[in-house]
């Protein structure tokens, strides 16, 4: 599969206004990362079963209603360029906020390390994802958890254009906020753009100074259409 994404694409992003907005909220909407023609060709890898490890009913397991399937190790080369190419832009972030909340932070500089002492722990399942979303699928909100060893940030990047291939399916996140009802929002993710958020917490300033911030994440009912999204996740599954 041929794409024009560079790693220049991702490093051209504005940095400093993308950790703020995760700073303030726990997500930040990127600009352009893939062409349209690029990602019509990643949203139609879903149905070359060989890509991928395993294949995940949504409603089977209460999750909500939709698809998606897990990549095997051998990753496309435009989802494996994605991910390298963010990790070392994310990586800041993430050693920024374990430093506020005084939580360790064991991530090397180096994302072939990380992944390698990820399956020295027992993680060695690939957890990039691709999801297929139909009419009535919804994803229920969760956190993800896929082993101790967590990398606190994570990416989705919109495969359909919202408004033509389908309607509803906005991206939804809710903060549990501490002695509060919960605060919501949600985002609708342009066709090639990404949403960086939070896999778990993200730091809350309090008079005590730094605390947890818990999030969950899901997405709204799919009313028409088809949309395909691709999760870039920075440690691999137990």
């Amino acid at each position: 599969m041929t794409t024009v994404f560079t790693s220049e694409t991702v490093a051209a992003q504005d940095w400093p206004a993308l950790a703020a907005e995760l700073d303030e909220h726990g997500h930040a909407l990127t600009g352009p990362l893939l062409t349209p023609e690029a990602c019509r060709a990643v949203a139609a890898l879903y149905d070359d079963a060989d890509r991928f490890r395993t294949t995940v009913n949504m409603a089977r397991h209460r999750f909500g209603s939709g698809e998606y399937r897990y990549f095997t190790h051998d990753l496309p080369e435009v989802v494996a360029q994605l991910r390298a190419a963010f990790y070392p832009r994310l990586l800041p972030i993430a050693r920024d906020w374990a430093e506020r909340l005084g939580t360790p932070a064991p991530w090397p500089d180096d994302l072939v390390e990380w992944i390698a002492r990820c399956h020295a722990a027992g993680q060695d399942r690939s957890a990039q994802i691709l999801l297929r979303y139909g009419a009535g699928d919804w994803n229920a909100l969760h956190r993800d958890v896929f082993g101790d060893m967590l990398f606190p940030l994570q990416v989705v990047v919109m495969l359909d254009e919202p408004g033509v291939d389908f309607t509803g399916g906005e991206f939804l996140m809710v903060e549990q906020r501490p002695r509060a009802q919960s605060r919501g929002s949600s985002t609708t993710v342009p066709q090639g753009h990404g949403l960086i958020f939070t896999t778990r917490d993200r730091p809350v300033a309090s008079s005590r100074g730094w605390s947890k911030g818990p999030m969950k994440h899901g997405v709204s009912t799919v009313r028409s259409g088809s949309r395909h999204t691709l999760g870039l996740v920075f440690h691999d599954a137990a």
